[in-house]
């Protein structure tokens, strides 16, 4: 068994989130967004009384940005068929870090191939967004799962914290050496793909250095039948999570408000894009300097929020404190909806950093922490990573829907601020705990 709270392990477990969040930040928040918005047009047309961009994608014609919302929609499906069958062969077979591999590689492979992307064979060109977000999402469940095997419930806050902000802050790095490169030297937008892609895969190196390949003494299944054996890992977990109430209850406010942070993360850059006054250069262009600026602000102050909302908790405990940060989500869908100027993005934009790193990371560690003495991590986490996806299967799908039919994203910004509130009314429904409760199966 591996000894818990290694520095060592620690500091390469947490490093995955600088190798991957580049993908996040670049590939879905910034300039892949901005480039297929600007790039990816057929024609415009006007659906009831705004101007959109349109495209036609296997002889349908769909809203650029609605088509957006769709493969992305599509991919979390594909995880979300896939990745509990995966998981529960991991626990198995204790080769969490195999399939960890796998899925990185896949992702940079797909990012780096964004390179080629043609409008004109639009198809196929949207097989690499569609393959990086598989690889990214899916090496994600692995990778949470090392999470109770590494360290003790009471480091889950400030470990979990410690590897978003280094994403924030790696993802951020990489993103500021990008546009100099392209405004100081004229760099092709197309390379940053590029340099996303070898990012990804060249530093999570430090990650499989560090991380065991069998952290939890699983693994006694080397043997034919595999994926029956995984299965049935599954529905083990399944049939232990019915004796945990209080583990299934935070699962069902999770599912519904993590829904609407992971769709705002997504789609917050082509709403800013296109329902943001941003000023026109003299060449007739919109300029999208404030743009990106407002994006790395987001970034920055998402590692304040991250170990703010950590410290919070140890005084005000996990519940409570994701109770607080779903009230502040609320109230951005309710600003998002009435703003139009840059400085009032640039307001909603910091407000969204604070609160973003923030919940992902309670989330993430408030999970570990209620759950019960077990050998299957990776099954476990593959239940809330697939609640995960089964919301970002609904939420950019309705997101995009309306989007289609309003011609403009206002409306689904308004319907996000209800999946908030029902997130919100499930949370209150479970009792305040302290971190030593958490972590105790049988205070569920």
């Amino acid at each position: 068994m591996l000894k818990k709270n290694d520095p060592k392990v620690i500091n390469g477990w947490a490093f995955y989130d600088w190798a991957n969040s580049v993908y996040n930040l670049v590939i879905t928040s910034t300039i892949f967004p901005l480039f297929y918005e600007s790039q990816v047009v057929h024609h415009t047309g006007v659906q009831n009384g705004e101007t959109v961009s349109l495209v036609r994608f296997f002889g349908r014609e769909f809203v650029n940005t609605e088509l957006y919302s769709y493969i992305y929609s599509l991919s979390f499906l594909v995880i979300l068929l896939i990745v509990p069958f995966l998981s529960g062969i991991a626990d198995y077979k204790g080769n969490k870090k195999s399939f960890m591999k796998f899925f990185c590689y896949l992702g940079a492979a797909a990012c780096i191939s964004l390179y080629f992307f043609d409008k004109n064979h639009l198809e196929l060109s949207m097989i690499s967004p569609f393959l990086a977000s598989i690889g990214f999402w899916a090496s994600l469940v692995f990778y949470n799962a090392y999470l109770p095997e590494i360290a003790t419930p009471d480091q889950h806050d400030r470990v979990s914290a410690k590897g978003f902000s280094l994403g924030y802050f790696g993802s951020v790095l990489l993103l500021v050496s990008i546009l100099i490169a392209m405004k100081g030297f004229d760099m092709p937008i197309r390379y940053s793909f590029l340099l996303v892609g070898v990012w990804w895969a060249g530093f999570s190196q430090y990650t499989y250095a560090r991380l065991p390949d069998n952290s939890n003494g699983s693994g006694e299944g080397k043997e034919k039948g595999s994926i029956y054996k995984g299965l049935l890992e599954l529905k083990k977990v399944w049939l232990e999570l019915q004796t945990l109430p209080r583990l299934k209850k935070f699962l069902a406010a999770f599912f519904t408000y993590n829904m609407g942070v992971q769709t705002i993360m997504l789609l917050a850059v082509l709403f800013a894009s296109t329902e943001i006054d941003w000023p026109i250069d003299e060449n007739g262009k919109r300029d999208d300097s404030g743009l990106i600026i407002s994006i790395i602000i987001i970034q920055v102050i998402a590692i304040f929020g991250a170990f703010v909302l950590s410290r919070l908790s140890k005084r005000l405990g996990n519940i409570k404190v994701l109770q607080i940060a779903v009230v502040i989500w609320i109230g951005v869908c309710l600003i998002a909806y009435a703003i139009h100027t840059p400085t009032e993005f640039y307001i909603l934009a910091a407000i969204v950093g604070f609160v973003m790193g923030g919940i992902q990371s309670m989330s993430r560690s408030t999970y570990s922490k209620m759950l019960p003495k077990t050998k299957d991590h990776a099954s476990y986490f593959s239940f809330f990573d697939v609640l995960e996806k089964m919301g970002l299967v609904i939420g950019p799908f309705l997101f995009g829907w309306l989007n289609g039919i309003t011609g403009g994203m206002r409306m689904s910004v308004l319907m996000l601020m209800i999946i908030f509130i029902i997130g919100l009314i499930l949370l209150f429904t479970m009792k305040n705990r302290t971190d030593v409760e958490l972590a105790s199966a049988e205070q569920l």
